[in-house]
């Protein structure tokens, strides 16, 4: 080939990309012009589906378009992941992610990692509890932890789904106390009611899922899995403090598929702050016990590393996956 007609492709090559770029930038200066799909891994009336709607009916307020939920349950958050995973990158499909997000890729329940996706930030994080019924003889977690160390009687322990935060809250709980028991993945949607019937003798579940029939006195709650009490629920003892080192609070935050244009993710991420600290969602982070401390990409991403070996370790130590050294 002649040095002139590779010059001549260079060129071209030059021009394509400068305007694949142009036409990428124009597109994102002018985004949103149209709803976006708001997707929440959980069932509809739970506590993670009303933050998130509450959180979408913001972003529409900040961004001027629709941000439409759209409940996507199902296999501890496998669900809307996938579908996440096969949306166009184009800013109109975002998910609700939660610690779920590191869970179930750890688990292999689904065929890739939580880097295979863009994270727009982080909204807030909230302490998991331990909670059982109000007719349940346990009374502290030191009196259940004497009943299910002693292997007397089979405990049940419900979660919101296989590879979901609240199960990796109740492996890492079970863990520190040093007993074994029955996991059951019941969802979001009968979770609490599994509890309150007895089928199921207790429960890990977000503050925001148990406080509303805690203040019924319908549920105790024993403990919280995080390092400090909550100003919600001051009266109740974190784990650590009884002597049982189980540390595990939930986060929240906002993912979109990978290569979903830098300038429509820096967007995203503004209309997120805005929305995370109106007054409207501040309020009812103060009534119901999450903190309100949102991220922004760079500061999320690197909370999602150091979050994935916290989830690996507890994992391992359950079993349920192989070490890198094994």
């Amino acid at each position: 080939m002649q040095q002139q007609e590779i010059k001549a492709l260079r060129n071209i090559k030059v021009t394509l990309l400068f305007c694949l770029l142009f036409y990428a930038a124009v597109g994102a200066t002018q985004y949103p012009q149209k709803a976006i799909e708001f997707v929440i891994p959980f069932d509809a009336g739970g506590g993670a589906d009303i933050e998130g709607r509450l959180l979408a009916d913001q972003m529409s307020n900040v961004l001027g378009v629709p941000v439409v939920p759209v409940n996507k349950p199902g296999a501890g958050g496998a669900v809307a992941y996938t579908y996440l995973m096969n949306a166009p990158a184009d800013g109109y499909v975002l998910a609700w992610n939660s610690t779920s997000i590191l869970t179930i890729t750890n688990l292999g329940n689904v065929p890739f990692t939580y880097e295979e996706m863009d994270h727009i930030g982080r909204v807030e994080f909230q302490p998991l509890v331990f909670a059982v019924s109000i007719n349940s003889p346990w009374e502290t977690l030191e009196s259940f932890a004497t009943d299910c160390t002693t292997g007397n009687q089979t405990i049940r322990i419900a979660n919101s789904g296989a590879g979901s935060g609240t199960h990796l809250g109740a492996l890492s709980l079970t863990s520190a106390i040093g007993c074994e028991v029955v996991h059951l993945p019941i969802g979001t949607r009968r979770r609490n009611a599994t509890v309150l019937s007895g089928e199921a003798d207790g429960m890990i579940a977000p503050l925001t899922g148990v406080i509303n029939l805690f203040k019924a006195k319908r549920l105790k709650i024993l403990a919280t899995l995080s390092d400090e009490r909550n100003p919600v629920i001051p009266e109740i003892p974190t784990a650590s403090e009884l002597g049982f080192n189980s540390f595990f609070d939930l986060f929240r935050g906002l993912s979109v598929p990978k290569g979903t244009p830098q300038p429509i993710i820096n967007h995203l991420a503004e209309a997120m702050m805005q929305a995370a600290t109106s007054e409207t969602f501040m309020s009812f982070s103060e009534e119901v016990g999450f903190t309100v401390e949102p991220m922004m990409p760079t500061s999320f991403q690197s909370l999602l590393a150091t979050e994935d070996e916290k989830v690996k370790t507890i994992l391992e130590a359950a079993e349920l996956i192989m070490s890198d050294g094994n």
